[in-house]
């Protein structure tokens, strides 16, 4: 393991979910300085309880991604008691199953004063719901950078991981805001490791496959509890044959927050998929 990571402050946003919470004690093992941040303090209590069995540091501190001033106060009593942050993850954001078509393509049903119960389609998605996706996704990614970023550039530089996703590479069916939300952070993510490589500041993204978490089993299944159609698509088109775990993404976060081994690394986003992307479907 290197030694980059001992005594250095790592802010992770999301930190309460499936992926970001193994992250965070990742970080932890490795040496970091932990600040969970997050929307409910529950949900952050059970990675909290994680990293301190495990011998690790760690905070929490609750707040919406979306709310510059609110993220400020937390940068601010981050920066007071361990120092400015090094290594920022922005986990924070996911989808909405109200902003999620059942309709893969466009039926003329969707327009008919009969229109079949349950069936929602594209003119039917509620516009508040889809922009708070997309606000939660891309806002909720540019406020933390701005924030946490500030303090890296004072001190020397830092390191940034943004989440993108399968969506950034091609529009998935059926979840449109979504898919919206994680192409701009593909473009998001080039556009500020360029800004920000004269103050030693890497940016990169990582887009991970399928993994299951609360949200994605409604629409996948799972091997345990049988898959959906959807889920049988996805793996049929996952050269793996399998979804992900949250261990898969470790080697990756590693690699791209270290200073060395990815020093002259930035402005890419790696996919950590189980080869979906490569395979063509036929």
């Amino acid at each position: 393991m290197s030694k980059n990571f001992e005594g250095k402050v790592a802010v992770v946003t999301g930190a309460g979910g499936t992926l970001c919470s193994v992250i965070a004690l990742a970080l932890a093992r490795w040496g970091c300085k932990v600040a969970l941040i997050g929307r409910t303090r529950e949900k952050l209590e059970k990675t909290e309880k994680a990293i301190l069995e495990a011998g690790g540091v760690c905070r929490i501190l609750t707040g919406d991604v979306c709310d510059e001033a609110s993220m400020q106060q937390i940068a601010k009593e981050v920066a007071e008691e361990w120092g400015p942050c090094r290594f920022l993850v922005n986990g924070a954001g996911g989808n909405n199953n109200r902003a999620i078509t059942t309709n893969f393509y466009y039926d003329p049903a969707e327009l008919s004063e009969d229109k079949p119960e349950g069936m929602v389609g594209f003119f039917d998605l509620d516009m508040q719901i889809f922009e708070s996706v997309v606000r939660t996704n891309t806002i909720g990614t540019v406020i933390p950078v701005r924030v946490f970023a500030r303090q890296m550039a004072k001190n020397g530089g830092g390191s940034i991981i943004n989440f993108a996703s399968m969506n950034s590479y091609r529009p998935l069916t059926r979840v449109p805001a979504y898919a919206l939300a994680k192409a701009g952070i593909v473009n998001l993510t080039e556009f500020l490791a360029t800004y920000f490589a004269p103050a030693g500041i890497r940016v990169n993204a990582i887009a991970p496959g399928f993994f299951i978490n609360d949200r994605s089993i409604k629409i996948l299944g799972s091997p345990e509890i049988g898959l959906t159609e959807r889920g049988k698509n996805v793996m049929r088109q996952t050269p793996a044959g399998r979804f992900g775990k949250p261990e898969d993404l470790m080697g990756c976060v590693e690699w791209l927050l270290d200073e060395e081994k990815a020093a002259y690394v930035t402005g890419i986003t790696v996919p950590v998929d189980g080869g979906f992307l490569s395979h063509a479907g036929v």
